[in-house]
């Protein structure tokens, strides 16, 4: 098998190009090289305006969100190797968002839907936390730590059908976190995260392709989240629509 491979990257220069398009390069690769690497090489080697996001290559940060070969990835933790057979790679953005420039994209439409569902403890006693340690039995702590591993990577929204269509569903991340907090018994912030939830790009749009908890790196399963969500979310929506029917 050679050691060859062409890597083909998607560029965009934000002012020139009308739309991203592709740049061919043909590298060594090595049983070790990630995607990121190869990245690298190609910025080292070939193209020094490349421009990429990275911080820890060890699958923590969630900054090297690309789309592989048509699926959504983490560059530190997906290999060359494993396209070896097929002789060619290409990489681009997570262009469910607005590209910025080549394999970066703005995470601030993410970043406003994380904020809308205030993903941090909030208790009505503002005292409460600071006076006393809240300790957690293993079962409680069990019924939201898988969606505390979440990191951010947006991936999902990549992989989200809904997305694409409608750019302000709040989507599986924010959801999962939304549900995570709403989970943990130091809580009392569930009223106003489900408001939030219950509106019109809220849960609800999701049709539970499922394909966000197929590409999530850290295994959260945000599909799963969010129709637990539904759930819960129940008789707040019902609640809600009663006090429409009042006024």
């Amino acid at each position: 098998m050679s050691n060859t491979i062409k890597l083909e990257v998607m560029r965009y220069r934000p002012g020139v190009d009308e739309k991203p398009w592709p740049q061919v390069f043909d590298i060594e690769w090595t049983q070790d090289m990630s995607i990121l690497d190869a990245l690298a090489l190609v910025k080292d080697d070939f193209e020094p305006e490349l421009a990429y996001r990275w911080s820890c290559r060890m699958e923590v940060c969630g900054s090297c969100g690309m789309v592989v070969n048509g699926e959504p990835k983490l560059a530190c933790s997906t290999f060359v190797r494993e396209y070896a057979a097929v002789g060619k790679i290409t990489v681009g953005a997570l262009d469910q968002f607005p590209i910025e420039k080549d394999l970066i994209v703005d995470a601030d439409p993410f970043i406003a839907k994380l904020e809308s569902v205030k993903p941090y403890i909030i208790n009505k006693n503002p005292r409460a936390l600071a006076d006393k340690e809240y300790r957690q039995t293993p079962a409680e702590l069990a019924k939201f730590k898988q969606y505390t591993m979440c990191i951010n990577c947006m991936l999902c929204y990549q992989a989200c059908p809904q997305v694409g269509l409608n750019a302000n569903f709040l989507g599986p991340a924010a959801t999962a976190l939304a549900h995570r907090y709403n989970l943990d018994n130091r809580d009392t912030g569930r009223a106003g995260r489900f408001k939030v939830m219950n509106g019109e790009n809220g849960i609800w749009p999701c049709t539970f392709v499922g394909y966000c908890s197929e590409v999530c790196p850290k295994h959260v399963d945000p599909a799963g989240a969010i129709q637990q969500a539904k759930a819960a979310a129940v008789p707040f929506w019902a609640l809600s629509n009663l006090k429409k029917e009042e006024a």
